[in-house]
């Protein structure tokens, strides 16, 4: 997710990154690997190269630890993380995007665990992170189970940050062959935060883009909430 960026496919309208839409029996039309795979043949770079801009508010200030990136794309908010210390492991279910990433990283002298997979598919699913970044996440619900392993992905003290378009007209998606209503969005996140959550940011904020594809999308709502120390 990440580079000034919205991960999409086709014409770029969904611009959802692809965090689970690799799981057996949850590939939409036109979100599979290959079909990111083939979006990111198109062009030797589809996003801007620079770290989104709400992951550089919200993140700055923290305190270094593990992070996770769900749905990497090509790599620059895992990139950019490292660069502030952070030991990231960073998800794409597109094995393009992922080499894209890998080489990117290694121009920039960072060391990040990259890894082709979807979400729910991570060998390190059990794990728990300082800090989980999910930037425009194509993360199908599934029940509650994404959801609820998504909560659980954030060690205690650890902060989530979730990220989406606002103002996603529903009808323009459907006809692009995208289903808003098959994942999950800030606010069904927002909602599932009990009692051992604090939200620290939960608002539409305008975006300042410099290129990459869907940059015609000018608001996000941004989701900051940090996990209680003690279970």
């Amino acid at each position: 997710m990440n580079e000034h960026h919205e991960r999409g496919h086709g014409d770029h309208y969904g611009h959802l990154n692809h965090g689970d839409v690799g799981d057996a029996g949850h590939c939409r039309a036109g979100h599979a690997p290959a079909d990111w795979d083939a979006l990111y043949a198109e062009s030797d770079r589809i996003w801007s190269g620079n770290p989104n801009g709400a992951l550089v508010s919200e993140a700055t200030g923290l305190t270094p630890g593990t992070a996770l990136d769900v749905g990497c794309g090509e790599g620059a908010d895992a990139i950019w993380l490292a660069q502030q210390g952070w030991q990231v492991t960073a998800i794409d279910v597109s094995s393009v995007a992922l080499d894209r990433a890998r080489a990117h990283g290694e121009g920039a002298g960072v060391a990040v665990d990259w890894q082709v997979t979807s979400f729910m598919g991570m060998p390190s699913r059990d794990s728990r992170f300082d800090l989980v970044i999910a930037f425009y996440a194509a993360l199908v619900k599934d029940g509650g189970a994404t959801l609820s392993t998504l909560l659980d992905a954030v060690a205690p003290g650890g902060t989530l940050l979730f990220v989406h378009h606002a103002d996603v007209d529903r009808e323009q998606a459907l006809e692009h062959g995208f289903n808003p209503d098959h994942f999950l969005d800030v606010a069904e996140v927002a909602s599932a935060l009990d009692r051992g959550w604090t939200i620290d940011v939960h608002e539409i904020r305008d975006r300042d883009i410099d290129g990459g594809a869907g940059q015609h999308h000018t608001r996000d709502v941004v989701l900051r909430a940090l996990r209680s120390p003690v279970l």
